[in-house]
């Protein structure tokens, strides 16, 4: 299956199942689904915490959970397999190159870096907070490398690592936005990782005229800057998605250590209590509301909810039985968790939908592309990668080949 086959069966499947994907459980007492398929609901709605908590951290074990219900979560898994890319060998980074690097940042900028041969253009960093991965692939392939940055302290912080570190580093202070940014590309390997949004889709953009060498592009945040819907990038996208439906695709995270889990937990236990609440008072409606303060979540949740509904001109009553509410949040919180696997269920092949969008948008820009991961989910559930080069450039095409 190539790239366009495999998207337009997965916007096929996503338009027909919307139904299971749209509705965010946290809002939707009920989504409509479970009035046609009464025995997921009823089996969802019955799973006991452990079993939640093993799906809820694996979804591969999730989805074939699901496949026995629903079939056609078997045909998601299918449409989202892809290859892992090629790897190659990275000799030892030097021993100054770990300055500043969080652990798991540092094994993502590896794993990056592994991916293709040696570059055989000078370097663009698109997005470089501090430079890392630019600083890495210079140092490793003994190549100029630009770092396209918009924040002046991390450009400041770049510019130091980079003189301390010995290379050809070159930092840019600009906004990847500014169409003035553009000409930075022609004739650079661009890197990309994790650059949010419309930071990633605007080289695709552009890429049939700005006349860069190569890209590599970890796409991430598929919601930012996409305030009034999604703005597809290749010729046949017919997929609308709004916020809440971009923000889906990157729920999907690494597990938490357990104080962090249990404090979130509380959290979104401490929302739903205040929705029911309101919803008593006011009538059953979808009513959401802005991000709540952390100094909020700091107290007990009677202040919480005292402090949410002023923001939110609730008039609450004289007297109110706050350990009622506290436990119809904590209730609700396992109803929407449960409801959630299935919605989950929808978020890797949304994502992949996106970045086959953003793969076709280079095909169609003139360029030889593959996709894959390139490293484990453990390391980052955002470990989809696109590769891709000027047709019949110099490099070749096998500069980006898949193992068979």
């Amino acid at each position: 299956m190539n790239h366009r086959e495999r998207f337009l069966e997965l916007q096929s499947v996503l338009n027909a199942h919307q139904a299971f994907w749209r509705p965010a459980p946290f809002y939707i007492r009920r989504p409509d689904w479970c009035a046609h398929w009464p025995a997921l609901a009823d089996a969802v709605l019955g799973l006991d915490d452990a079993t939640l908590e093993r799906l809820g951290a694996d979804p591969d074990a999730n989805l074939a959970w699901l496949e026995t219900l629903l079939p056609l979560a078997g045909q998601l898994g299918a449409l989202c397999d892809v290859p892992r890319l090629a790897m190659r060998d990275l000799p030892p980074s030097d021993a100054h190159f770990d300055w500043h690097i969080p652990g798991r940042k540092r094994e993502q900028i590896d794993a990056f870096a592994a991916q293709g041969p040696a570059s055989r253009a000078p370097l663009l960093e698109w997005c470089a907070g501090k430079g890392h991965l630019g600083r890495r692939l210079a140092m490793t392939d003994r190549l100029p490398v630009r770092s396209l940055e918009i924040d002046p302290t991390l450009c400041e912080d770049a510019t130091r690592l980079a003189a301390r570190s010995g290379i050809e580093q070159t930092v840019l202070c600009a906004d990847a936005l500014d169409e003035a940014s553009r000409s930075h590309v022609r004739d650079h390997a661009v890197l990309a990782l994790h650059a949010c949004g419309e930071l990633h889709r605007s080289l695709v953009r552009t890429a049939a005229h700005d006349g860069a060498h190569s890209y590599r592009i970890a796409p991430c945040c598929y919601y930012r800057g996409a305030q009034d819907g999604y703005r597809p990038l290749s010729r046949d996208a017919a997929l609308a998605l709004d916020g809440n439906a971009l923000r889906l695709a990157v729920t999907e995270t690494v597990k938490a250590p357990l104080r962090i889990r249990q404090r979130l937990a509380r959290d979104q236990a401490w929302k739903l209590g205040f929705v029911a609440l309101r919803n008593d008072i006011q009538g059953e409606a979808i009513r959401p509301f802005k991000p709540v303060p952390s100094i909020w979540l700091s107290g007990d949740f009677v202040t919480y909810c005292r402090l949410l509904a002023e923001r939110e001109k609730l008039a609450l009553p004289e007297t109110v039985d706050w350990a009622r509410w506290l436990a119809a949040g904590e209730a609700r919180r396992a109803e929407v968790r449960r409801f959630e696997l299935v919605r989950h269920a929808f978020r890797r092949a949304l994502e992949m939908w996106l970045v086959l969008d953003l793969a076709l948008g280079l095909e169609e820009a003139g360029f030889e592309v593959q996709v894959g991961t390139f490293c484990d989910r453990e390391l980052t559930p955002r470990n989809l990668m696109v590769l891709a080069q000027q047709a019949g450039g110099a490099a070749g095409k096998e500069d980006i080949s898949l193992p068979a």
